[in-house]
């Protein structure tokens, strides 16, 4: 297994450089080969993409149709530049003989502004932008909005929710040019995307690629992940800016690349339209993302031994690892050894179902949990509360 970079695709300048938010982690690849469906060459660049294949590729039938929702969707794509405030500590703070002397001194620590620039979607004529968390930073000093017609806004932050990597902006503008909401659930497996953002300062470029994957997740990206993947060249800037389909309707956000070198290899990764939706309006109507919970639960993945051990047929599902006496779920008699399978007739293969389905879950609903405990399966009634704020 190689140690590979997930990069948040937005742009730091600092001391004259550009560069990357890298983080590094591992990334384990499925080989399965999408050989029958994508062919092989150097021009793509595509390896090693994972399943949920489609029997084949449509062919473009001309560009004409490409060349249309280009042009309909670039003026609702707009630079955003945040001065994100950041801590800076000097090396000699935890040096004791340095802090003998000097104590904490504030000139060799404190804040600092480090500008960042990425890319946002319009999706209200009122002015509501969508963009990346990490675009805004969790504590900034100001953030311009550039529109396609070089006009430049002051914006408001509405709200961020690092959980997804979404923020939400406000201009004062009306009449807007916007991308119309798509079903990114309906997405398939090889099926046409353009990404539209400005990467490197190149305001409104536009990419061409396919669906490579969808329901992507344990990247390290965020606490909540469920990408689209696609191999739409993506780098640097254009974090928030639009993955849209065929139709010209908004499927994703585009927030991060995988990459070896720091450099496009046609692994990108989108917060899927559906989950920007909610977001968004949780953030409009609330100031924040209300999500569901069971109360204190602490789930596993479920290991071959585990699974033996616990009389489950397989892998699939998780595992009750500790649960709080005065969770809803304990109340309803749910205990630690319990295998969790299903959520509301959804199958639960692993952690990420588990917490996806329960924070989609509305607050105050009655969902049904399949559970496998010694053996036998059974099922709990279990009411959602709402998750306590990150």
């Amino acid at each position: 297994m190689r140690t590979n970079s997930i990069i948040l695709g937005s742009v730091l300048f600092l001391s004259g450089l550009v560069g990357g938010i890298v983080l590094t982690g591992r990334l384990q690849t499925q080989t399965e080969s999408l050989a029958s469906a994508v062919p092989m060459t150097e021009e793509t660049g595509i390896a090693n993409l994972q399943s949920r294949t489609t029997p084949s590729i449509p062919s473009v039938a001309g560009t004409s149709a490409f060349t249309e929702v280009a042009e309909s969707t670039v003026a609702a794509v707009t630079n955003i530049s945040s001065r994100q405030v950041v801590q800076r500590r000097s090396v000699f703070n935890n040096d004791p003989f340095f802090q003998y002397f000097f104590g904490d001194s504030p000139g060799f620590s404190g804040y600092q502004e480090r500008p960042s620039l990425g890319s946002g979607v319009i999706v209200r004529e009122d002015g509501y932008i969508l963009t990346n968390a990490h675009v805004v930073g969790s504590q900034t000093a100001g953030i311009t909005v550039t529109l396609a017609d070089n006009r430049e806004f002051q914006a408001d932050l509405v709200g961020r929710d690092e959980s997804t990597d979404i923020a939400l902006l406000k201009i004062d503008a009306d009449d807007l040019p916007t991308i119309p909401w798509g079903d990114s659930s309906s997405l398939r497996i090889a099926e046409w995307v353009l990404a539209v953002g400005n990467p490197f300062q190149l305001n409104q470029t536009v990419t061409l690629g396919i669906v490579s994957a969808v329901g992507r997740d344990n990247l390290g990206v965020a606490s909540y992940e469920d990408f689209i993947q696609s191999d739409a060249a993506i780098n640097p800037g254009n974090s928030g800016g639009a993955l849209v389909n065929a139709q010209g309707e908004l499927v994703g956000i585009n927030t991060a690349i995988f990459s070896e070198d720091g450099g496009y290899q046609g692994i990108g990764f989108a917060v899927p339209s559906n989950l920007a939706s909610r977001v968004m309006q949780d953030l409009i109507e609330y100031g924040g993302v209300r999500r569901g919970s069971f109360g204190y639960v602490e789930v596993r993945r479920l290991s071959p031994q585990l699974a033996l051990e616990l009389g489950a047929p397989d892998t699939r599902g998780v595992v009750i690892w500790r649960i709080h006496q005065a969770s809803a779920a304990a109340m309803a008699g749910m205990e630690p050894g319990d295998v969790i399978v299903a959520f509301n007739d959804n199958p639960i293969e692993d952690p990420s179902d588990y917490a996806r389905l329960l924070s989609d879950a509305p607050i105050g609903e009655t969902v049904t949990l399949g559970v496998i405990r010694g053996g036998d399966q059974i099922s709990f009634e279990v009411e959602v509360s709402q998750a306590r704020p990150q």
